[in-house]
This record gives structure tokens, C-alpha cells and sequence, in this order.
């Protein structure tokens, strides 16, 4: 590991580019892998031992291209696969944690709602989340699960009528409860945003992790002395494990302009 190396960004899509986003926005002289495994999402319905599988292949790949740290910018990856990472590579491995402590110091409903995909709830990180934050303040956290929205996201369709229907459906109920903050538990879900707000204007302020974990990405990268001494603004590589073509205009639409041009390969490519 080396200053000038370059941190691996995993996701089973497109939704880490959120993260990504934050990322370069804080460490602009970074350069950045991004590998999003597009053969193999959603993961939110998976096994767990296929997450961790597939996660760990991942970082195994993103390893071999001689990265000096991965952000694990997928919230049902980091739910099932974080403890294993960290056992398995000496490298620093950062995941997500759900922005619930923000959640439960803003609310003034005492009712927090969470955004999230079947992964995430079956995983043990956001009920420890839960139990360190929101029970000893008295906040009531509602969950939401929907398995159609991410791959609408990937699909390109974040502002359309079909997801604008499935977003009513999934969140109505925690409006109807009094949640004025709603906790995004998954890195496709800030691309929801505009949608989440024409359905329902101002009820909730919504939280993502992406800035808290560029904060922590920059804070480990200099207690161990990695980040870049170089000035000039870096780059991005794409990666995806499915087909480029189908990727290609969805990518486009969403990776951080600071990204752009777009620079998307095969796995092996």
C-alpha cells in the first residue's frame, strides 16, 4: 500500500456512485476503482453466504489492482460481509453504517423510519445501530423494506411514475406514524430522492451515510499515512461484472459529474 494508490469503491451496482460521489467531493486528488458487481444484484435477497461470497470476491479483485483501501459503499454488504473482510485483508476496509444516530438526534416526532432492502434488515449491523442509539434516547425506528426499488435505480428509473407508485406504497405507513426522518439504507436509495419528495413534499428529512463515510475513509487513509500527496485532481475506473452496454446509460446518468468523462470496462477488460 502506497500514497499515490488508488481506493476501491465496491457496490452490486450503481448505487455506491452516491458514495463515490462524496468521496471524490472530500479527496479530490484521490484516485478511485469503482467495481460494481451487475451480474450478480440485487443482493438484498440473497443468502448471506452469498453476500459474503460475492462481496469477498470483490475485494479480492479490487485488491489485485493494488488498492490501498476499499469503501464497501453497499449497505447489505457491509451488514453480512464487514467482520470477514477485516479478518481476511490487511488493508483498510470501511462499510456503511445506517445514519440513524443523526436520524435520532433530529427527530422531533420521536419516530424515525428506515428505508431499506430485505439484506439490511436480515443483517445484525442496523438492530446493533438501533439498540446503541435509538432505545436509550426513547425513538420509536420504523422499518420500510421494498425488494423492486433498487432495481428500478439500476434500471434507470428512479424518477419514474413506477417508482414514484412503489415509493407511496412502501413509506405511506411511516408518514401515517409520525416519522419526520427517514434513514436511507442503501447507497441506490439517494438517487430516490426527488421521487421521495414529490410523493411527500417535506414529512421527512432524509439522511444517507455517503458523507459520513468520506469523513472516515479520509480519517483512516491519514492515521495510516495514505492519503495522496499529489495535487493534480484524479481519476476514476469503472468496472462491472454484467453486460457494459446495458450499464453504460445508467452509469452516465450517475456518476458524479467530477467523474465524467466515463470510462466503464468488463470486468477483465
Amino acid at each position: 500500500m502506497s500514497r499515490p494508490a488508488p481506493i476501491g469503491v465496491f457496490d452490486s451496482g450503481v448505487g455506491g456512485l452516491s458514495v463515490l460521489g462524496e468521496l471524490r467531493r472530500l479527496l479530490p486528488h484521490e484516485n478511485f476503482i469503482y467495481l460494481a458487481d451487475t451480474a450478480h444484484l440485487p443482493y438484498g435477497a440473497r443468502p448471506g453466504e452469498d453476500i459474503r461470497a460475492l462481496t469477498g470476491g470483490a475485494v479480492s479483485e479490487l485488491h489485485s489492482r493494488g488498492v490501498k483501501a476499499v469503501v464497501v459503499a453497499c449497505n447489505t454488504a457491509s451488514a453480512f460481509s464487514l467482520e470477514n473482510l477485516r479478518a481476511r485483508f490487511e488493508m483498510p476496509i470501511i462499510g456503511l453504517v445506517p445514519a440513524l444516530k443523526p436520524a435520532v438526534a433530529a427527530t422531533q416526532t420521536g419516530v424515525v423510519g428506515v428505508l431499506a432492502t430485505p439484506g439490511t434488515l436480515r443483517g445484525t449491523l442496523l438492530q446493533d445501530v438501533i439498540h446503541t442509539f435509538a432505545d436509550p434516547a426513547g425513538v420509536r425506528v420504523l422499518t420500510a423494506v421494498s425488494a423492486e426499488l433498487v432495481p428500478l435505480v439500476e434500471a434507470g428509473q428512479a424518477d419514474s411514475e413506477q417508482t414514484r407508485a412503489v415509493l407511496r406504497e412502501t413509506l405511506s405507513p411511516l408518514a401515517g406514524a409520525g416519522a419526520d426522518q427517514l434513514v436511507l439504507g442503501c447507497t441506490h436509495y439517494p438517487f430516490l430522492a426527488n421521487s421521495i419528495r414529490a410523493e411527500f413534499g417535506n414529512t421527512f428529512a432524509l439522511l444517507d451515510s455517503g458523507a459520513a463515510v468520506a469523513r472516515h475513509t479520509r480519517n483512516v487513509l491519514q492515521n495510516a499515512a495514505l492519503l495522496s500527496d499529489h495535487q493534480q485532481q484524479g481519476e476514476v475506473s469503472y468496472l462491472v461484472t454484467g453486460d457494459v452496454k446495458a450499464a453504460r446509460p445508467v452509469f452516465a446518468a450517475l456518476c458524479p459529474a467530477q467523474t465524467k468523462p466515463l470510462h466503464l470496462t468488463a470486468l477483465g477488460g
